[in-house]
């Protein structure tokens, strides 16, 4: 990822920067010796720029370019403004985008030499940017990332779209990891120099193997292309503030247990990025502290001691002063007094909308930490051990305050004086939040979630249609008991009454016109006796009669 650093602060760096450049050369498209075809290693002087990026030299199809190195992508990209590298274009539109700013192009591979082995390295031939790359000092970036988060490899058919370092690893040896040293500019000499190295360890640090294996923390794999070195913190220690109490957050990823924070390891960003109440809690009692509502930074006098740790795998790794409280920029306060910068900034563009991390931890802590990258499955296939990172502290506590009262306080050791005594928390300052980040953390809780949401969605659903058909199922089953009980108390009344159009009626009275109107007997049968003349069956076509005399 790109350094959320002003342009105007990095040139303040450059002039002195440029007389110590160590440059070093990666020929990824030169055939390994039969003799390392099995363990090639690299190792890899870095030069420091101001303490705001580290930058190597690499050539790409026989032109030198300045790139960053950058533990937070996983492209290699380069702007050429003179000389082109020798190169096929594939025609194939490339963007890719980083917390500040942006690189387009074509997407390029080299051509390598017949007997070459390697595969093709793809490069983003950037023909613009969101900001003056080359007045900052370099020409593109090495991005040190896994395949799954290239955007290049995704463009590309099959594998000829890997990352750099998974052409290494698969092509001149068994041991896929690196590690970097950082090294720290304006402050009393260290033993050591920047350094990146591909499957081996820097000899006076090897004892980095033994350190704690923290297992990277994995996103869900249909994210997959947000995926980053990252790990947990210790549950309820992970960062320890000035005051030597845990900073106490909750965390926005989800599946993060209980105390714990997720912090990404990310070599691109010069100021480490924390929540915001983390950074209120480290600068925000400091007398004199002032909130850059430009910047988005705390500004505190340089000569303010702050002692802060994090905590990876039980293990405590202090932070310098010298990085807690930078000092590398120039900046100024309203007056025109000479400040410095907290370097624990909030996060505010780098701000996970997904709820994959808390943190980005960048070069204000890996000064700090010699760091082991084994990325195991990531470059070996699903055989491979799990990605892991190592850590082993290279700041001395003890050391660490002694170099902060040379070089900030002149050699005399004034720290103990009221005027750099922390305020009480109840007076703790606390800096804004904009509606925009309102807004961002108010999406993070909805997205960071959707694999929970959606699961309850399906269950609630499920649960509805199942009801339905509940529900059907009992009305179906009552209709057909009714029918049937309907049914059974028909056939019983079948026998017992006779449906009323087809009741007995009586036959027409015989005296029905006779003229003295005796109805006395309405009805006769064959045979009977009547007064007066016997029965007389007279017929005509039409009708039928009983005749009297």
């Amino acid at each position: 990822m790109r350094s959320l650093i002003p342009l105007t602060l990095l040139l303040t760096t450059l002039d002195a920067a440029y007389g110590i450049r160590v440059p070093f050369e990666v020929r990824t498209n030169t055939p390994p010796s039969s003799n390392l075809a099995r363990r090639a290693t690299t190792d890899i002087g870095v030069f420091n720029n101001g303490n705001a990026q580290y930058i190597g030299n690499v050539t790409i199809g026989g032109v030198l370019a300045r790139v960053l190195l950058d533990t937070g992508s996983s492209d290699l990209w380069a702007n050429f403004e003179t000389t082109q590298p020798t190169a096929t274009d594939l025609g194939k539109a490339l963007t890719l985008s980083y917390a500040v700013g942006a690189a387009t192009g074509e997407e390029l591979f080299l051509s390598n030499s017949p007997n070459s082995q390697t595969k093709p390295i793809l490069v983003g031939n950037t023909s613009t940017f969101s900001s003056d790359i080359h007045a900052q000092g370099y020409d593109g970036l090495l991005g040190l990332g896994p395949n799954k988060g290239s955007v290049i490899y995704k463009k590309m058919d099959d594998d000829v779209g890997d990352t750099t370092l998974t052409n290494i690893f698969e092509n001149t040896t068994s041991d896929a990891y690196i590690t970097f040293l950082l090294d720290r500019k304006n402050a009393p000499a260290q033993a050591f120099s920047g350094q990146l190295t591909i499957a081996e360890v820097v000899s006076t640090f090897t004892n980095i193997t033994s350190m704690p294996q923290l297992d990277v923390d994995k996103v869900n794999k249909l994210l997959g292309q947000d995926q980053h070195w990252q790990v947990l913190t210790d549950a309820n220690v992970g960062i320890m503030g000035p005051d030597g109490n845990p900073i106490q957050v909750s965390s926005i990823v989800p599946s993060a247990p209980d105390g714990t924070y997720v912090a990404v390891f990310d070599s691109g960003f010069t100021f480490s990025q924390v929540p915001r109440d983390v950074s209120d809690a480290i600068y925000g009692r400091v007398q004199g502290a002032v909130y850059d509502t430009t910047n988005q930074y705390w500004t505190v006098p340089c000569g303010q001691y702050l002692n802060i740790s994090l905590s990876f795998g039980g293990i405590q790794y202090p932070v310098h002063p010298l990085d807690a409280v930078d000092d590398n920029f120039a900046a100024k306060d309203s007056s025109g007094n000479r400040v410095c910068i907290g370097a624990f900034q909030p996060i505010t563009s780098a701000f996970s909308l997904l709820g994959h991390y808390d943190m980005i931890l960048g070069m204000s802590f890996l000064r700090n930490a010699y760091t082991l990258l084994n990325f195991g499955s990531w470059a070996n296939g699903a055989s491979g051990d799990n990605p892991y990172i190592q850590l082993l502290s290279t700041t001395n506590s003890v050391q660490a305050r002694q170099e902060f009262i040379t070089t900030r306080l002149g050699g005399v050791d004034t720290t103990g004086d009221s005027k750099w005594a922390l305020l009480p928390a109840s007076q703790q300052q606390h800096s804004p939040v904009s509606e925009e980040e309102k807004k961002e953390k108010y999406e993070e809780m909805i997205l960071s979630r959707w694999p929970y949401i959606l699961v309850g969605s399906l269950v609630g659903f499920l649960l509805i249609v199942g009801f339905c058909i509940w529900r059907f199922c009992c009305s179906a089953k009552a209709k057909a008991r009714r029918a049937k009980r309907a049914n059974k108390k028909n056939r019983k009344s079948m026998f017992s009454k006779e449906p009323a159009d087809t009741t007995y009626l009586p036959l027409e009275s015989p005296y029905k016109n006779s003229p003295s109107g005796d109805y006395s007997q309405s009805q006769v049968s064959l045979g009977s006796q009547y007064k007066g003349q016997p029965y007389n069956n007279n017929h005509n076509t039409s009708s039928q009669h009983f005749g009297y005399q």
